[in-house]
This record gives structure tokens, C-alpha cells and sequence, in this order.
């Protein structure tokens, strides 16, 4: 038996008013930038400049399109802002506040991706999916994810909050929160850390980012350095040995 849900006019209208105005979202998208890039010096500056912003603000414009039924208006309007911004950004994609695409080129979020607040994407990043099945096909993203330059988060899988994807990783399963995955595919390297750097209450120290392979690498130098160093002594115990013994060989054939 099939249950009937009612909305409640008031509750709606009252989340609607909770909701931020188009201009707030905006307003926040450009001032968040100072918070995340030394290099934005004034919000004039950041608002002129910076294809990232130009490339959201032409979002924000379409999804308010989108969700009120004027889909062929808002595809037109996220192509418009694409052929200007280099930025592809489906209107239909649900975005948080204070989202910050830096050096905006060759950004790709598809049509069912959900991005949460005070996320950061860097250049050449795709959120894209796997499937031509309609429904949930491309990823979410929690708050105040940093998504490293060049990787591709690919599926319906979820990137929990606070987490660090790095640069041209390919991310094709979940993560926990507050992790640092890497690789193709990507995997987590560094997990839940108790020490956080925060700008902007982000954490973006990227040169912290680990490297496995060097780690690796490390390990067996470090390895094959001990094993040198034991046969050179196993071989100094040899030649020890054998120069204690030809005196004696001589003397027995006396």
C-alpha cells in the first residue's frame, strides 16, 4: 500500500525564505576567493578576472532557469557561459555556497552532481559519470573538498567532507571524511588527520600532499643499503676465516 507524503505550504515557504537570494550566492562565491587564492587583491579584481567566478555566477543564473522549468532557456545560458568561461557546468548540477573553481579551464560537472559548501575544484577537474542510465550517475561532493588539478571523479559515489583528492588522480569509489586519496585508481594515502592548516577554514596545503611511490621507493633504497652492508660484513668474516686456516693446512703437511 503506497503512502501519500503531504507538504506542509508553510514549512515550504519557509525553507524557501531560509534559502540564500541569487545576489548572496554570488556575493559569497567572489569573497570567498580572497580567503583561498593570496593572489586576489580586491573583489573588483576577482569579479573582472577570474573565468572560476565568471563561470559559477553564469551557473547560479541557469540553475535558477533550470529548476523553475525553463530547461532550454538554462542549457542555452550554461552554453553561453561555457563558450566564455572554458567552464562546463550542467545547470541541472546542485552546487553549495562559496564555490571556488581556481584558474577555471576545462572544468567539467555533470548534469546529477551535487557539490556541498566551501568546495574548491582546481583546473582540468571532471565530475562526471559512467553510465547512460538516467538517475543518480555523477558524483557528490561534501563540504570543503579540495579537488586537485586534472582529476576525474567518475560514478555516484560520494567524496566525504573535508577530503583531498590529488592532482590527476581517477576516483572511482567512495571516500571517508577528512582523508587524502591518490592514484589511478585513486586510494587513500594519508588517513584522517588530527592536525589541520585552515584558510579559510579549507585546508590547502597541497605541497603536504604525499607521495607513495617516492615512499615506496625510499623503503627498498633503505633496504638494499642494509642487505650491502650485511654481505660485505659476511663477506669480511669469509675472507677472515679462510686467511686463518691456510697456516694451519700448511702446518699439517709438515
Amino acid at each position: 500500500m503506497s503512502s501519500i507524503v503531504t507538504v506542509d505550504p508553510v514549512q515550504a515557504a519557509d525553507a524557501k525564505a531560509r534559502e540564500p537570494s541569487l545576489l548572496a550566492r554570488i556575493r559569497e562565491d567572489i569573497a570567498c576567493v580572497r580567503l583561498r587564492d593570496p593572489a586576489a587583491r580586491s573583489q573588483l579584481e576577482t569579479l573582472l578576472t577570474y573565468p572560476g567566478i565568471h563561470a559559477v555566477i553564469w551557473y547560479r543564473l541557469a540553475h535558477r532557469l533550470w529548476i523553475t522549468g525553463w530547461r532550454f532557456p538554462a542549457r542555452l545560458l550554461s552554453w553561453f557561459g561555457r563558450f566564455l568561461s572554458n567552464v562546463d557546468i550542467h545547470p541541472g548540477a546542485t552546487i553549495g555556497s562559496r564555490f571556488f573553481i581556481d584558474h577555471g579551464a576545462c572544468v567539467v560537472i555533470g548534469e546529477t552532481a551535487e557539490i556541498g559548501n566551501d568546495v574548491t575544484l582546481y583546473h582540468g577537474v571532471t565530475l562526471g559519470g559512467v553510465s547512460w542510465s538516467s538517475g543518480k550517475r555523477h558524483p557528490t561532493l561534501e563540504d570543503r573538498v579540495v579537488v586537485g588539478a586534472g582529476a576525474k571523479i567518475l560514478g555516484p559515489i560520494t567524496i566525504g567532507s573535508g577530503a583531498r583528492v590529488g592532482a590527476n588522480s581517477v576516483v572511482i569509489e567512495s571516500t571517508p571524511p577528512e582523508v587524502t586519496v591518490v592514484g589511478v585508481p585513486a586510494k587513500v594515502v594519508r588517513p584522517q588527520r588530527g592536525h589541520h592548516r585552515f584558510v579559510g577554514h579549507i585546508d590547502l596545503d597541497h605541497h603536504l600532499m604525499p607521495d607513495p611511490v617516492g615512499d615506496a621507493i625510499a623503503v627498498l633504497l633503505d633496504r638494499v643499503e642494509f642487505l650491502e652492508a650485511r654481505l660485505g660484513h659476511l663477506q669480511q668474516r669469509l675472507r677472515e676465516g679462510q686467511a686463518a686456516s691456510i697456516p694451519d693446512r700448511g702446518q699439517s703437511r709438515a
